[in-house]
């Protein structure tokens, strides 16, 4: 059995994919489980090689996005109290650190990580692909599938995640009650 029978599965990697500032990037802690090497001998790497990392393929994460992605993601719990923000990893800064490693494993992994952005990609693409032509069904045919088609977009949108009220909401019309006790 070589490398490659120990590498993460591909779906795994894909789930460490996350879009901040507008780019599909993966977090130094998932690209160091990933290449088999600690994260903090990853951004030693990083740093010694900071030439290599312009900022179209690597950025440090500011606190508040620390904080979002700490919350959104299970696996991340552990980066909740390290006073370090991790770096971002775009699809060419991830290859470009597998070469910074210089390790065998980090050259197969590289491999994984690079199909698992272009499947994120290609998938992306095939959701615009159907949005456009759904647009020319709709041209095409009259107003009586108008609602068939609305129906079909609603579908397509992810819903808002749903954020709960804690605490009194007074209904509309009724006035809030003091606070205290009534004597």
């Amino acid at each position: 059995m070589g490398v490659t029978a120990n590498l993460i599965p591909l779906e795994r990697i894909e789930r460490a994919i996350f879009f901040i500032r507008g780019q599909k990037v993966m977090l130094d802690a998932d690209l160091a489980e990933i290449y088999g090497v600690t994260t903090k001998r990853l951004n030693e790497q990083v740093r010694r090689n900071m030439g290599r990392f312009p900022p179209d393929f690597m950025f440090q994460l500011s606190e508040p996005e620390k904080t979002e992605v700490v919350a959104n993601c299970d696996h991340l719990a552990r980066l909740k109290f390290s006073p370090y923000l991790p770096f971002a990893f775009t699809e060419h800064g991830a290859l470009m650190l597998a070469n910074v490693l210089n390790s065998k494993r980090a050259v197969q992994a590289s491999v994984q990580v690079i199909r698992a952005f272009v499947r994120l990609r290609k998938m992306m693409a095939s959701h615009a692909d159907l949005a456009r032509k759904l647009e020319l069904l709709e041209k095409k045919y009259n107003a009586q599938f108008r609602v068939v088609f609305d129906a079909i977009r609603q579908l397509m949108v992810e819903p808002e995640p749903r954020r709960h009220t804690i605490g009194f909401q007074a209904k509309s019309g009724e006035p809030a009650k003091p606070k205290g006790r009534s004597k």
